[in-house]
């Protein structure tokens, strides 16, 4: 007999954070990354736009990066510290939902969001005389607005996917957030569809992301290479040098989340390793960006003296 899908009454429940120790341990710890994440890419944000020497592509793009980012942890950690706050660890059927759908768009835009920068890094290295010829201001809106259509439709197609799942009588998500994986293995239904789906988008968006970044770059060292003085050479590659930082530590813990989640069958160590992701990695983007870009440097010293006076 099938099962019956009751999913609109049902919750779920979170089922990570279960020692009462360690919980006000975890809040402030989760609640101070939260705001250093909100903060540091809200004044690259700012910077950006009050500063006109900050009128590039380049930094038009990391200023949608830094808002892709606050709205990526504000998906997740928000609600996580309202669970510890309450002591309710209870999230609605339909807030899941639109939690997976959010969680998955973000993450998606954060993979397009960084292949689009490093293609303007391609332009501007290998062809620096075309460069304000090919990446005109139309053409970078249109990109951002491309990765915007895609992500949503991604995350659309995979949300409904999960609407046609029932779910019987474990609702225990092994997470702090509704991770797609972890909700579809809750599923009493055939799943085998979703499985493909998951993995296919995965291979797809993300296959396709990392091959455009690696291209990228094989032909910006390929360029450095040929270029004769040692100082051109490190002004070429210091342009580039964040964003590679930015894209080796995205795709690093990413990996490294899936692999070892292969490897160990753990749930708990899953999430574990997703806070790198989804919590670390948008926190240190706006330092990486900030630390040796004197562009920046300056932007926020002007942002910061307006705010004095």
């Amino acid at each position: 007999m099938e099962a019956e899908n009751d999913t609109s009454f049902q919750n779920f429940i979170f089922g990570i954070i279960k020692e009462p120790a360690l919980q006000p341990l975890i809040f402030g710890l989760f609640l101070s990354m939260y705001l250093i994440t909100v903060f540091g890419n809200l004044l690259i944000i700012l910077a950006v736009s009050l500063d006109s020497h900050l009128q590039t592509p380049m930094y038009f793009f990391l200023s949608n990066l830094s808002f892709v980012d606050i709205c990526f942890t504000t998906t997740t950690i928000p609600k996580m510290l309202q669970n510890i706050w309450t002591q309710n660890k209870v999230i609605t059927y339909e807030g899941c939902i639109i939690q997976m759908y959010f969680f998955i768009l973000f993450a998606t835009l954060d993979m397009f969001l960084l292949t689009v920068m490093a293609y303007d890094r391609f332009v501007a290295i290998c062809h620096p005389l075309h460069y304000t010829v090919i990446m005109k201001p139309l053409l970078c809106r249109l990109l951002v607005l491309a990765s915007w259509i895609m992500s949503a439709l991604n995350s659309l197609f995979q949300s409904i996917m999960v609407l046609w799942l029932s779910f019987c009588t474990d609702f225990e998500i092994p997470h702090f957030f509704c991770e797609i994986n972890q909700v579809v293995q809750l599923a009493c239904s055939d799943t085998s569809l979703n499985d493909t789906v998951m993995y296919f988008a995965a291979g797809v968006y993300g296959g396709a992301s990392l091959t455009g970044i690696l291209y990228s770059y094989f032909k910006i060292v390929s360029s450095i290479q040929r270029i004769s003085s040692l100082r051109g050479k490190y002004k070429a590659f210091s342009t580039c040098a964040s964003h590679l930082s930015v894209v080796s530590l995205f795709y690093c813990t990413v990996l490294g989340v899936y692999l070892s989640a292969s490897a160990t069958h753990s749930s708990h160590s899953s999430a574990v390793a997703s806070v790198m992701y989804t919590v670390v990695t948008p926190m240190l983007n706006p330092f990486i960006y900030s630390l040796k870009n004197k562009d920046i440097k300056r932007a926020l010293r002007r942002i910061t003296g307006m705010a004095a006076m």
